[in-house]
């Protein structure tokens, strides 16, 4: 038992003069050999000694610069614009057609491009066999087909004009 006792007193002594050489060694590594080894180091973390003025914690959150307030106007400046376009794109004036069918004509027309070529050429063609078809041929063929032609477009004007009146 009284090694027991021996050994203790010993490991305390070591520790001791372990922490004193540790200190040593970061006081040097720091550069800062004013330090009385005894004294304990005051560390002022919320007291600024030459104001001699306690310092308020900051608030971490009012430091950071966060995505959400870079953008927090943004979006509002968005909600604006939308709102404004959605508005523009109401008005009655720019939505009230003048005529009750304008959007199924202009729906159409673009299909009646297509058709109205083929009609032209089946056209053509039904000419050209009248012409071939008949017994005496026309000593002016070209007048001829210009009249057909003629004749034709004033049909097919006549057929715009009844389907405006819709």
């Amino acid at each position: 038992m009284p090694t027991a006792t021996t050994v203790v007193p010993s490991l305390a002594e070591e520790s001791e003069l372990r922490k004193a050489r540790l200190l040593a060694l970061r006081r040097k590594k720091l550069g800062d050999d004013t330090e009385v080894p005894g004294l304990p180091q005051i560390k002022q973390r919320n007291f600024d000694a030459e104001a001699r003025k306690v310092i308020k914690k900051k608030d971490v959150n009012e430091e950071d610069d966060t995505v959400e307030k870079q953008i927090a106007g943004l979006a509002d400046m968005i909600i604006a614009d939308d709102e404004q376009k959605r508005d523009e794109e109401l008005d009655l004036t720019n939505i009230a057609p003048k005529r009750p069918n304008w959007d199924l004509k202009r729906d159409l027309d673009k299909k009646l491009v297509k058709l109205e070529r083929q009609t032209q050429r089946a056209i053509h063609a039904l000419i050209r066999q009248r012409l071939s078809g008949q017994k005496e041929v026309p000593t002016d063929l070209a007048a001829t087909l210009s009249a057909a032609q003629k004749a034709n477009d004033q049909d097919i004007e006549g057929e715009n004009a009844d389907s405006d009146d819709d």
